[in-house]
């Protein structure tokens, strides 16, 4: 990773600003962290970017609510240094260390008298787990930090787990305990994150072996790291044990395509916690008062600016997901960038089929979005006089969860514990549409592109 510095003397503090904004407006667009110095060249603050340019840029403009805290240490700011790396998972791990080393001034004053968030690796069993905890929980873990965005860590950690296939459980297993191999894996192992220690799917050595790859990457030693998954993955085919084999091949090429920014990484899944889909199932129609649920169905939107809109639908059956019944939609009746219109004609189209084929429309219809996308789906779908499930939208971030009545043509929001079984089902809905919608996204563009460029080698 190279280091970017340029050197800066302002007259004061005004034409300080300038050459601020200026600097930050010359920064990459990459991801990174960036060190806020003061007239002496302390570091005041250190921060992690998915684009150092936009983030960096930000402190620079005027706004009237900003914290007085935050003001304070702008008006300090004299220099500004970034360290541009791969990935946004490496912006976080080089923050952590970076903050631990040089405790700055503000990282400290700006975090509200909270606790920093931790990653653990937990050591009171066999198979450790990785769990994101506070600095002041009393837990037995191996404690790396300190992260100042606990959100931040949870979907690194989720990214991460879609390597190495690590267990996020509380569930405490002992290689000696033979009831294991009894014992049913979660979605998570269903949908290839987590190995499945808990059911003796994996051996206390291979998982091990994983973990420590973890603490590798964790650590930055990238190079060495495919080294080794390339040489345990030729022993595990000289040993005939291919199914290893083919594991350590996935995580060589999953690191490979997180460092090259890969599509398979745009996105993360859910939060989702080890859950039983008869128990999220049941859950989700307690919370909704409905008597059995058993069919959700999710849709999403995607575009560029503007160009190659696309919608996509996910199928869920007992609470798992149904391929057989995924769609996809090019948006043919919406210019520019409108989401509220492209999830009405997905919606439209969805029910207008289900109609025309008289198939039985799903239990629970889940929009990616808030208030304006629900608003857009019930409405439409209202006017054109189809039946309706039950209408949801959940908003990311907070994860939000907002239902539509029929009887009151009015929305609400659905209060529900964010670790409750309902909503990891939910989540897991709205991010598998999200994946759905941008990966038929990228074959557009990258289709697009190819044929651009065969057009202009034939001028």
């Amino acid at each position: 990773m190279e280091r970017v510095q340029r050197s800066l003397s302002p007259y004061n503090e005004a034409v300080a600003q300038d050459h601020l904004r200026e600097k930050a407006a010359a920064l990459p667009e990459t991801p990174g962290v960036y060190f806020m110095k003061d007239e002496r060249g302390r570091v005041l603050y250190i921060g992690k970017a998915r684009s150092l340019r936009a983030r960096v840029s930000s402190y620079f403009h005027a706004n009237p609510d900003i914290d007085p805290r935050l003001q304070s240490m702008i008006s300090q700011i004299h220099d500004v240094d970034v360290l541009p790396t791969a990935t946004e998972v490496d912006a976080l791990l080089a923050e952590a260390r970076l903050i631990k080393d040089t405790q700055p001034k503000y990282n400290v004053k700006l975090k509200d008298d909270k606790s920093f968030t931790m990653l653990g690796l937990t050591t009171f069993d066999d198979f450790p787990k990785v769990w994101v905890v506070r600095e002041t929980d009393d837990v037995n873990a191996d404690l790396m930090g300190p992260f100042t965005s606990a959100s931040d860590l949870r979907e690194s950690v989720k990214v991460l787990q879609k390597i190495f296939r690590f267990a996020t459980c509380k569930i405490e297993m002992r290689a000696d305990d033979e009831k294991r191999r009894f014992f049913r894996p979660c979605l998570l192992h269903s949908i290839r994150r987590c190995t499945a220690p808990c059911a003796a799917r994996i051996s206390k050595e291979d998982y091990a072996a994983d973990i420590a790859s973890l603490k590798a990457f964790l650590r930055g030693d990238r190079a060495k790291l495919k080294e080794d998954l390339a040489a345990r993955m030729k022993d595990a085919a000289r040993a005939l044990e291919f199914e290893r084999a083919a594991d350590l091949r996935d995580q060589l090429r999953s690191i490979e395509a997180l460092e090259r920014h890969s599509p398979e990484f745009d996105y993360v899944e859910g939060d989702i916690t080890p859950i039983d889909p008869e128990e999220c199932l049941a859950d989700l129609s307690r919370v909704l008062g409905l008597p059995n649920v058993r069919t959700v169905e999710g849709i999403d939107i995607a575009h560029l600016q503007g160009g190659e809109t696309v919608g996509s639908l996910v199928a869920f059956i007992d609470g798992a997901p149904f391929k057989p019944g995924y769609r996809r939609y090019r948006i043919r009746d919406v210019r520019g960038v409108d989401d509220y219109a492209a999830v009405r004609e997905v919606a439209r189209r969805r029910f207008a089929r289900l109609e025309r084929e008289e198939r039985v429309m799903p239990d629970v219809f889940l929009i990616d979005g808030g208030l304006g996308q629900l608003r857009a789906v019930a409405e439409a779908l209202r006017a054109d006089g189809f039946p309706r499930p039950r209408l949801l939208a959940l908003a990311k971030r907070e994860e939000t969860l907002f239902a539509w009545d029929d009887d009151s043509a009015a929305m609400s929001e659905v209060k529900v514990e964010k670790s409750a079984p309902a909503l990891r089902l939910l989540m897991y809905v709205r991010d598998e549409a999200h994946r759905f919608a941008q990966h038929y996204h990228h074959l557009l563009r990258r289709k697009a592109i190819l044929e651009e460029d065969s057009k202009s080698r034939r001028r």
